[in-house]
């Protein structure tokens, strides 16, 4: 199972209080710390804030990219990592 898979079984979302621009601009006011994400990740983030599912996800980004599914499902593993390392990611 991959770690997108457990991200979804542990029922994980956005924080709340996170702030989050179209432009992929990300701001954690109780940190204070901001982040800044390439288009494609500010396209991963929005897909979770929209609860699309790991294979809604993987299909989207499967047809709009060329990249195998291994390759996306780690790189989508590793992103789900750093939010949660950036307290972008809680509990529900």
């Amino acid at each position: 199972m991959g770690l997108i898979s457990k991200f979804y079984n542990n029922m994980m979302k956005i924080n709340k209080k996170i702030a989050i621009s179209e432009s992929g601009f990300v701001f954690n006011p109780t940190t204070g710390d901001s982040y800044s994400l390439n288009p494609i990740a500010a396209e991963i983030l929005d897909m979770l804030k929209k609860d699309l599912s790991e294979d809604e996800i993987t299909d989207a980004l499967l047809e709009k990219y060329d990249v195998t599914a291994s390759v996306l499902h780690r790189s989508i593993d590793e992103f789900i990592d750093t939010l949660k390392e950036m307290k972008i990611l809680e509990n529900e």
